[in-house]
């Protein structure tokens, strides 16, 4: 009860701090500019841990099954689910892009754009290919892959040494329980982390708001909001329908992960909220390794609101240019979308070196130096980009969970209910579905 009452504050605080820092940045710029350090403190903060919880938790979990073709086989599972997923959130961009046409009439001349302004993105896309992407998954060192913080390096030495500690036997059930208490600590951290959750969605409305104005809006207002839009039915509809085959509902997912939504909301940034989002998931009902494999592989595999946005704004771009695109070009974008997007968390500014490299392999039919176009607005896609990306992973974890007979439906509904229900146990799995 204590947890629910702290919880429900959170949100509210959240909440707060982004009206707040909307009111700074409109009415008083300069300053609203300057809150920016307090929105990249907050993430760091998060950041700091993700890659030791992410760490732990998948070492415990896989070390506790001791089954290495269970691992494979969820991973499997949880890959394939993503690759439709994401397909279909990629179609769908192309389809309401094509529909609305948010680009038609804008007329603007490719040689008087800057290329200048991308030029961090076009070069860094010409040395990002998709077997660059995969061999980013094996660390050059343990070290260097907490260090930089990639989440896919983490995973898989966590993956290896979670299998081997399972080979061990009772010595390894001691590093086990090691780790599972270590585990619970950095729980505790991510709780006191959060109480400040508010100060960094506060600074990054603020500086947003604050930098570039509502001006920047108003030119590219109707692409922002087809785009919101469309993510809008993609959540309610597209995943509606996937929990509704678990036997589970939407809505109340979405209320249970209320103070996730608005921490990424405000900040901006799914990785925000993947912490306390794992948490909640395992107190769902899904049991702790799935949990621990399938959010991380989706931060880097299911981005369902930047598929949308990556077919989005190809469309968009084409059509502000007057360059129209055939069939044929938009089935080589979507084949290399399926591989190149995969990657766009990998890196800092990932989603712009993606559309970057997929605008390049159109032979030079629509210039690199299109992205420009969206350049502006960039930072107000990427709330709903995030969003929508930690709703798909969400409800992705919980699918799985119930393909694999690893979800407790009973509790998920008690949970989702408001219900008070047991602390969670390390039942066994139950068969594959």
């Amino acid at each position: 009860m204590i947890q629910a009452r702290q919880s429900k504050s959170l949100y509210i605080q959240v909440l707060i701090a982004i009206a707040l820092g909307v009111t700074l940045g409109h009415y008083w710029p300069t300053i609203g500019a300057q809150m920016n350090p307090l929105a990249i403190g907050f993430v760091k903060l998060v950041r700091m841990v993700i890659a030791p919880i992410i760490f732990i938790t998948v070492v415990v979990g896989i070390g506790k099954l001791a089954d290495a073709k269970e691992v494979g086989r969820i991973g499997l599972k949880a890959i394939v689910y993503f690759e439709i997923m994401t397909t279909i959130a990629m179609l769908i961009g192309l389809v309401v892009g094509h529909l609305v046409t948010p680009g038609h009439g804008m007329h603007v001349d490719p040689a008087t754009l800057d290329a200048k302004a991308i030029a961090q993105y076009t070069a860094a896309s010409a040395h990002q290919s998709v077997s660059d992407f995969l061999l980013k998954i094996i660390p050059d060192s343990v070290i260097g892959a907490f260090a930089q913080g990639d989440i896919l390096p983490v995973l898989f030495f966590a993956v290896l040494f979670g299998i081997a500690l399972g080979r061990l036997g009772e010595r390894g059930r001691e590093v086990l329980h090691v780790l599972d208490e270590a585990g619970a600590a950095l729980f505790g951290v991510i709780s006191l982390i959060m109480r400040v959750a508010p100060i960094g969605a506060f600074g990054a409305m603020a500086f947003t708001v604050g930098r570039y104005g509502t001006a920047s809006l108003l030119q590219l207002g109707y692409l922002m909001a087809c785009f919101y839009l469309t993510c809008v039915v993609f959540v309610t509809v597209g995943m509606g329908l996937v929990m509704r085959v678990t036997g589970l509902r939407l809505w109340p997912l979405l209320r249970y992960i209320k103070e996730e939504f608005f921490i990424v909301l405000g900040t901006s940034s799914s990785e925000a909220a993947l912490p306390s989002l794992m948490a909640k998931l395992e107190n769902l009902g899904c049991r702790r390794p799935l949990v621990g494999l399938t959010v991380p592989l989706g931060y880097a595999f299911n981005l369902d609101g930047t598929s949308i946005y990556f077919t989005m704004a190809i469309t968009f771009i084409s059509q502000a240019l007057d360059i129209p695109l055939s069939w044929g070009d938009y089935i080589v974008i979507l084949a290399v979308l399926m591989l190149t997007s995969k990657g766009a968390a990998a890196v800092t500014g990932g989603g712009f070196i993606t559309l970057a490299a997929t605008l390049a392999t159109l032979n030079g039919k629509v210039p690199v130096a299109g992205i420009v176009l969206v350049l502006a607005i960039d930072r107000f896609m990427s709330e709903a980009r995030a969003i929508t990306n930690l709703f798909g992973n969400s409800v992705a974890t919980i699918f799985v969970a119930w393909w694999e007979g690893q979800l407790d439906v009973t509790r998920a509904r008690h949970v989702l209910a408001g219900q008070p229900v047991n602390a969670v146990s390390e039942q066994e799995p139950a068969p594959a579905v």
